[in-house]
């Protein structure tokens, strides 16, 4: 058991050092809004697509795609957001906070949280593995928040601009440009990755740090039912219920290891972008992110712990 906790720690306890320097670089004023803003639209436009198009690019395809692993991600996300809408609707008084609590109750943090979890456990073989999972994934998370959010919150969004930001999405479009690259294992010029590595090695350390420091601490105190409903279906109920339909189907090693740990996260940053937007409860959103990204610290470990014990990883 005690080797089964330094593993886990080993895995989680470096995003959390990176994200906890985020914020107490940020509370100290050594990093502001505008660092953090110009940060974030770094990593997603140009070196999170750069790392995960390097990592497909290098990896064989059938040794990087399981089909079952896939599978459990997308029907297991369409099945809890059913859950979630039907748990909202009983749980959650104010209708318009309901898409909300749907919204932060499945979508988990992939492209930061889940990559750098896969990477501390597997290197770069488990990010080629996350990124496809990621790519086709982000796709769901995307359209189900659409219906959701413009379910309770009466439009102000609608599926065809969705349809849009996903064909533009950079990390989609990295993954496309490098599935032919990966399918043939082409393998890239030396020169191109070096380049990309030098845009790749960025994602990760200043991602956390981002993350970290744009945290909401100040608004955990309210809405508390509601964040209540959304953490328990993001934190424990979706990681477990995925995790034992792939321990289920014969699902193991770093497949397990990326299905478990990419679901696990906390939720993603962008669903506060999304419902502000939409004219929706910001506030609430950000209290789900601070929330979830505080109780993953210990249910990601547990998790993690726990697979490493029963030698499913």
């Amino acid at each position: 058991m005690l080797e089964s906790l330094i593993f886990s720690i080993s895995i989680t306890g470096p995003i959390f050092i990176v994200m906890a320097l985020g914020v107490w670089l940020n509370s100290s004023g050594q990093i502001n809004d505008n660092f953090i803003d110009v940060g974030s639209k770094l990593v997603f436009n140009v070196t999170l697509p750069a790392l995960l198009f390097i990592n497909v690019a290098n990896t064989p395809l059938h040794s990087a795609a399981n089909p079952t692993m896939l599978g459990i991600g997308v029907i297991g996300t369409v099945l809890f957001y059913v859950l979630l809408e039907k748990a909202a609707s009983w749980w959650v008084s104010e209708p318009r906070d309901r898409g909300v609590v749907v919204q932060g109750g499945f979508r988990a943090n992939m492209g930061i949280i889940g990559l750098a979890y896969c990477f501390n456990a597997y290197g770069n073989e488990g990010l080629a593995v996350a990124s496809i999972y990621l790519g086709i994934v982000t796709i769901v998370y995307n359209v189900l928040s659409v219906i959701t959010l413009s379910r309770w919150l009466d439009g102000g969004f609608n599926m065809r601009n969705t349809l849009r930001g996903i064909v533009r999405n950079p990390i989609i479009l990295s993954i496309l440009a490098a599935l032919p690259l990966a399918w043939f294992e082409l393998g890239l010029p030396g020169w191109v990755e070096r380049t990309g590595s030098y845009f790749a090695q960025m994602t990760l350390p200043l991602a956390l740090l981002c993350t970290g420091a744009s945290l909401p601490f100040k608004s955990l105190r309210s809405n508390m039912r509601s964040t209540l409903v959304a953490s328990s279906f993001k934190l424990i109920l979706m990681p477990l219920g995925l995790t034992a339909a792939g321990v289920w189907l014969g699902v193991r090693g770093i497949d397990l290891g990326v299905l478990a740990m990419m679901c696990a996260g906390p939720t993603a940053a962008a669903s506060y972008v999304m419902v502000r937007a939409m004219g929706g409860d910001a506030k609430l959103a950000a209290t789900i992110i601070a929330s979830t990204t505080l109780g993953s610290i210990i249910t990601n470990s547990a998790l993690i712990g726990g697979l490493h014990h029963w030698g499913w990883l």
